[in-house]
């Protein structure tokens, strides 16, 4: 299987974390069936001023929890429809400007 891209809003404070080094992980609602492999380009929401804020990553779906893939726990600790991502982010960059996600060289 191919691995997708998917551009997602990511709220501020759920982006600052994540590309701080601090979150590694996003719940979603899986309405886009996601997989371990894709790739996400979390784009900065603020939800205050109702705009993108021009600050991007782009993320590796490295693991994923839902009903159909479900943790060790319990099969039902996750509401039917959302799902956890864990991610590694790869790239990140200011302002996308058209030019797309600036890789780093180790990537």
């Amino acid at each position: 299987m191919n691995n997708r891209v998917h551009q997602i809003k990511s709220w501020s404070k759920f982006f600052r974390p994540i590309v701080a080094g601090e979150r590694s992980h996003e719940l979603r609602r899986n309405d886009r069936d996601y997989q371990v492999g894709d790739i996400l380009i979390l784009r900065e929401y603020d939800p205050e001023a109702g705009d993108y804020t021009g600050s991007a990553c782009e993320a590796v779906v490295t693991s994923m929890t839902s009903q159909e893939r479900p943790c060790a726990v319990s099969d039902e600790g996750l509401n039917a429809g959302f799902c956890i991502l864990s991610i590694r982010v790869t790239a990140m960059t200011e302002d996308l400007g058209g030019r797309g996600v600036r890789r780093p060289a180790s990537v």
